[in-house]
């Protein structure tokens, strides 16, 4: 298949470079020339502009670092687009535009899917990546193996902006956990700890061990959180340790300090006797969603495939 890339970055260039070695003619182009000066010793054309590039192709990839970056191509990209090619959004978006963008493209009878990725640099040159996928799902169905060239694990995920949904979840959850295990760090630190020592240590106990999200898996999304694996009034007694650990060393804690806080309106509802995990129910109330209670034989086949 003729298949056009824009945009050849740290992760650009990588999955671009992937579709070439799967045996698909490429079309590239850049702001940076030199950005594809590989991928052309090894057989990719180069197109001077998103329009051009958009004429000779039938699938276009894009993978760009903002928003309206995104939306400074789709203004070259849209009059080049011919009826029935399909435009993947890579790039890491805003669920506002890739929509408007759908809903445009839509009327020329081109699919636009948003499809960022995950997976960082090295994962984009060595294929294993997630890609999210929202939009039309037979345009998914029929570029699956364009999209396997890329990714070891692509999905679709929902309707247009679905993908970028599960993106903007994910990346800022990873945040939130960085932030919270540096938080903790400097508390360590603070207290005579030396970071590596501490680092082996934390990653080596029953969190270090486990996938980031499986706990919430097994414990909210299972709704088993009254029959605890460890309990709620435990946890909060270790909470409130760590807490009064930070103060005595006057080491400032904004985040555990909100977790905290969560913790002891938990444990006045009278939730003490429940899973550590119970307290999250809070933030379900707050949002105004259900429970976020789904069906165990559908959470373990998820846990199979991923």
């Amino acid at each position: 298949m003729r298949v056009g890339f824009i945009g050849l970055g740290q992760m650009g260039r990588g999955m671009a470079a992937n579709l070439l070695a799967a045996g698909h003619e490429l079309v590239v182009t850049d702001i940076a020339p030199h950005a594809a000066t590989e991928l052309l010793a090894h057989g990719a054309s180069w197109a001077a502009t998103a329009e051009e590039l958009a004429r000779s192709v039938e699938v276009v990839f894009t993978s760009l670092p903002t928003p309206a970056d995104v939306e400074d191509v789709a203004a070259s990209l849209e009059s080049g687009l011919g009826e029935g090619t399909a435009w993947f959004d890579l790039s890491t978006n805003s669920v506002d535009t890739v929509r408007s963008l759908a809903a445009r493209l839509a009327e020329r009878e081109v699919a636009f899917l948003d499809a960022p990725v995950s997976g960082g640099p090295n994962g984009a040159a060595t294929g294993r990546l997630a890609i999210w996928v929202g939009g039309d799902r037979v345009a998914f169905d029929r570029h699956l193996e364009l999209l396997q060239a890329i990714a070891d694990k692509p999905a679709y995920i929902g309707p247009i902006g679905a993908g970028t949904i599960a993106k903007l979840v994910h990346n800022m959850t990873s945040l939130g956990i960085s932030a919270v295990l540096g938080e903790m760090m400097t508390v360590g630190v603070k207290a005579g700890l030396e970071p590596l020592a501490l680092f082996e240590a934390i990653r080596s106990g029953a969190a270090g061990r486990a996938r980031s999200f499986d706990k919430f898996g097994n414990r909210v999304l299972s709704g088993d959180l009254d029959t605890p694996s460890f309990q709620l009034r435990l946890a909060y007694k270790d909470a409130g340790l760590a807490v009064r650990l930070a103060r005595e060393f006057e080491v400032p804690t904004a985040l555990c300090d909100i977790i905290y806080d969560e913790m002891t309106e938990a444990m006045d509802r009278g939730w003490g006797g429940r899973d550590s995990q119970a307290f999250l129910q809070l933030q379900q109330e707050r949002a105004g969603v259900p429970p976020l209670q789904v069906d165990p034989a559908d959470l373990a086949a998820v846990f199979d495939r991923t």
